[in-house]
């Protein structure tokens, strides 16, 4: 269960027990910080701290920021400013060499623009969304702090942007966002005024299917599982007792290789693994995931047996593209002297997350570009009324 998933089952319990609910989001960073903007902490009434917005370190005071607010409904943004040495005066000691501005707000189960609301929902229908919040407004613009536009994939919108300008706009990027796949920070000047907003993208749990029921497959699952991945174990051999086994992957299914496709779906969000130690049973599966949308694609084994099974989909007149190809990791992981079970899944995790990150997976200390893809200020986009026809 990752960071989010630990956050939304704490906001449902705290319903439950009738706690009032505080949210910090890390709206803007700029320069070096621990976390990027979407990173959220949930906070209660009765003390209750749920996830980071740092290493650890703004946390606490955040936390007593918020208590004495707490009477006060009102969004804030904090803002934290490590460049200087007013760092080692305020006692943090970050060392980051960065900005971050926190967005502090009431949670209200029963207001439409609930964030936490909204994340759960695309969580639930396994769909993205996005999100897009105001967090600072100059000027005399008609909105307020802490107001959004929200737009789920099957076209519902939420808004309670009152100034029509600024919404038309905010609309506009966020439709565009469902298409680009990236969150960003964007700075609006209109003729009323400035405003800055955080348009997020919401991306469901990754969807794993794991082909194959071994024991070395149950570390890939309690991993994958870790992160807050949405697994599916297939077996060929349709035993029983797999059910047993991988208890704590989402789904298990037990079927026979050659109606595999009638039982497991493959969308462009999909990340596969196949491990059945059966080459037969690794054939027929590449027959359907070589040529399906796919997004990673990873077969356990030596190199020339993966090559052996290239050729016979050859053989077999099995047609995939060139891309769909470069989607096919085998031998699946990365280089870090894998052998037990536990290391070879860690290998095969890593990958897959440096895939869906767009990375190579090498060493951070060789790296010449930052770390993350930062949402400074010279990368915010800039929107003004003047430049439409």
């Amino acid at each position: 269960m990752n960071n989010i998933q630990t956050i939304l089952k704490a906001f449902e319990e705290s319903q439950k027990n009738g706690e009032t609910t505080f949210l910090a989001t890390v709206v803007k960073t700029k320069k070096s910080t621990y976390r990027q903007p979407g990173a959220r902490m949930l906070m209660t009434n009765t003390g209750k701290i749920v996830g980071i917005v740092s290493g650890g370190c703004l946390e606490n005071d955040i936390f007593e920021y918020t208590r004495q607010r707490m009477d006060s409904c009102k969004p804030v943004v904090v803002t934290y400013d490590t460049t200087g040495p007013e760092d080692l005066i305020w006692g943090f000691g970050l060392g980051c060499n960065g900005v971050v501005q926190v967005l502090i707000e009431q949670l209200g189960i029963d207001s439409f623009n609930n964030p936490i609301k909204f994340v759960q929902d695309c969580f639930c229908n396994n769909q993205q969304g996005v999100m897009a919040t105001v967090f600072s407004v100059e000027g005399r613009v008609n909105v307020t702090v802490g107001k959004r536009l929200m737009l789920s994939s099957d076209g519902i919108v939420t808004s309670d942007i009152k100034d029509s300008d600024l919404n038309l706009a905010v609309f506009t990027d966020v439709q565009d966002t469902l298409g680009n796949e990236s969150s960003y920070v964007k700075t609006y000047l209109l003729p009323s005024g400035r405003t800055e907003v955080f348009i997020e993208l919401i991306q469901p749990p990754t969807p794993l299917v794991i082909f194959g029921a071994g024991r070395d497959a149950l570390p890939v699952v309690e991993f994958a599982k870790a992160l807050g991945w949405h697994v599916t174990v297939v077996d060929c051999r349709a035993l029983e007792e797999t059910f047993e086994r991988f208890s704590i992957a989402d789904k298990v299914v037990l079927t026979r290789r050659e109606i595999v496709h009638e039982h497991v779906s493959i969308d462009p969000r999909t990340v596969a693994v196949v491990m059945t130690h059966n080459y037969n049973d690794d054939l027929e599966l590449l027959k359907m995931l070589m040529p399906s949308s796919v997004r990673y694609l990873g077969l356990l084994g030596p190199r020339h047996r993966t090559l052996a099974l290239l050729q016979d989909l050859r053989t077999e007149k099995v047609i995939y593209t060139e891309a769909q190809l470069q989607r096919l990791h085998g031998p699946v992981g990365i280089d870090i002297a894998a052998d037990t079970p536990e290391e070879i899944a860690i290998a095969i995790i890593a990958e897959i997350q440096a895939v869906l990150g767009n990375r190579s997976g090498g060493f951070l200390r060789n790296r010449v570009e930052p770390i993350h893809r930062r949402l400074d200020e010279e990368d915010t986009q800039i929107y003004s009324t003047s430049t439409m026809g």
